[in-house]
């Protein structure tokens, strides 16, 4: 039986091999690629992801799965053996539904409408990316149309399930209305109050090279090891992995603003350090990615706004940063710095938004997403639907666009169904801290010191070692003893930010 199990993981492991590969050449769209190359790699791409799927929905990895479960049974179900024989055949029936050049055409579809996004979004016009924006939808519908009788309630759970399996759209929906029922009474307190934070020493002229350096000198401290890790500018911020010594990130630039390529590369190093951290006797099996999304974007969120702009880690941070930038930050004390990364303003994008009205944006695309997906929405009208949602929502003008509909990169790929995850994960991330506080009661002190070790070794035997031996919410009851909650994250918000403010911290808050 251990011999079947072992044709199985080989197979596995050539298969695994094939999508890192893809992997990379995805990363070197984004980040390397001369432009006129798109509609080649777009083909290569496809091939690859056709290849991959055929090899892995083959009969024989079916006779294999079916062979080795008396083995699974033998098992401890937490073993890393079960755990790979029991996501593996979950993965294979699900892409047993998914005809191969379904897989391909999807994969080669985004790629090229990934370079109609950048000119479109070059010259803020919408037009340009509206076609593939269409072609996407449409492959999207297709995918959905192969789970018919699975069980799923709508077509947007299909979608939520390939980012966080298990997760239904109604629990989205009423994890976002209770955040909504927090966040915009806080919003509009702290806007009579919006004078008690000024931003302006964060804007200035900040060269991109000092930028990268510092942010490098951060992210060292934080874990990242230049023999295993990458640091590249792009169009729109991510990270990827090809294996636990193989971490790329990215992050944008901007001269005028620090923020905006600081706490992007912290947030994308959160993203980096958990596929780092998988136990590297998972490489090159399914386990050796990530549960979910929600998960994922609690690390990134977590490092971004819990530990990068937290006042503990700025205690060290900030005179490196007054050394670096002498002419912005010299004669900016500490606590107004602090303040000002915390400032909260309604803005156009979601990738800069404050920790408040963040979540604003994220419901804004589910919302739109499922509307899309319905009909409801026609996709020529979905500028002025964004545009719309901008103002209902936040309360501002969107000038164009590039600033709007066109910002993110996620729908160019055919990401639908990912959007929430980052509101989710947001949440995730305090319940997830709370926990970890409670039994790292000495984290302030050493993060004042420059000291992340303790946090990152937290982190790596409770969350990251398992890789996707466990769903999400399997690994939040392991972790917190219970389900996605969002009263620690609205408490989190109400007394940070009321501290910053001035707000009673009893008043308005949803927990």
């Amino acid at each position: 039986m251990t011999d079947k199990y072992e044709e199985l993981k080989t197979r596995l492991a050539g298969i695994h091999d094939l999508r890192m590969a893809r992997a990379i050449l995805g990363w070197d769209q984004h980040t390397k690629m001369p432009p006129k190359a798109g509609l080649l790699r777009a083909e290569q791409l496809g091939t690859l992801d056709r290849f991959s799927h055929e090899l892995f929905i083959d009969d024989e990895i079916g006779k294999l799965l079916d062979d080795v479960r008396g083995y699974e049974e033998s098992l401890d179900p937490d073993s890393h053996e079960a755990s790979l024989i029991r996501v593996t055949r979950r993965d294979y029936e699900k892409a047993k539904r998914v005809p191969s050049d379904l897989r391909a055409e999807m994969t080669r579809s985004g790629a090229i409408a990934l370079a109609a996004w950048v000119e479109a979004r070059e010259k803020s016009d919408f037009s340009i990316f509206l076609p593939y924006l269409k072609k996407n939808v449409e492959l999207q519908h297709q995918y959905i149309d192969c789970f018919d009788g699975m069980g799923y309630e709508s077509a947007y759970d299909v979608l939520l399930d390939d980012f966080d399996e298990g997760l239904k759209t109604d629990a989205v929906r009423e994890v976002f209305d209770e955040l909504k029922t927090g966040l915009v009474p806080l919003i509009a307190e702290i806007a009579e109050q919006a004078d008690r934070v000024d931003d302006s020493s964060l804007h200035g002229n900040l060269p991109i090279e000092e930028q990268r350096d510092f942010a490098l000198v951060v992210l060292e401290r934080f874990g990242f090891d230049h023999e295993c890790w990458r640091l590249d500018p792009t169009v729109h911020p991510f990270a990827m992995s090809a294996g636990t010594t193989d971490i790329r990130l990215t992050t944008r630039y901007d001269e005028g603003d620090l923020g905006v390529s600081l706490f992007a590369s912290i947030h994308e190093f959160g993203h980096g350090f958990y596929e780092a951290g998988v136990d590297p006797a998972l490489e090159r099996t399914a386990l050796s990615s990530v549960t979910s999304m929600s998960l994922h974007e609690s690390q990134s969120r977590m490092w971004e706004n819990l530990v990068g702009r937290g006042l503990p880690a700025w205690r060290f941070f900030y005179p490196k940063l007054q050394e670096a930038f002498p002419g912005q930050f010299g004669n900016v004390e500490l606590d107004e710095f602090y303040r000002a990364i915390n400032k909260v303003q309604p803005s156009l994008i979601r990738v800069e938004a404050d920790e408040a009205t963040y979540n604003l944006h994220i419901i804004l695309r589910f919302e739109l997403e499922q509307e899309i997906l319905s009909g409801e929405l026609a996709l020529e009208d979905l500028p002025e639907a964004w545009n719309a949602r901008m103002a209902e929502y936040l309360g501002i003008e969107v000038p164009d666009d590039t600033h709007g509909v066109l910002q993110d990169v996620h729908w160019s790929g055919g990401a639908i169904g990912y959007f929430p995850t980052y509101a989710l994960g947001n949440v995730i991330s305090v319940q997830l801290w709370d926990q970890l506080r409670a039994e790292l009661p000495q984290l302030d002190s050493q993060f004042e010191q420059g000291e992340f070790g303790e946090l990152g070794n937290w982190l790596r035997e409770n969350l990251h070692r398992h890789g996707r031996k466990y769903t999400s919410k399997e690994m939040l009851d392991r972790i917190v003893g219970g389900p996605m909650d969002p009263a620690p994250y609205l408490r989190y918000l109400r007394e940070k930010l009321g501290e910053i403010y001035g707000l009673p911290v009893e008043t308005g808050a949803a927990v």
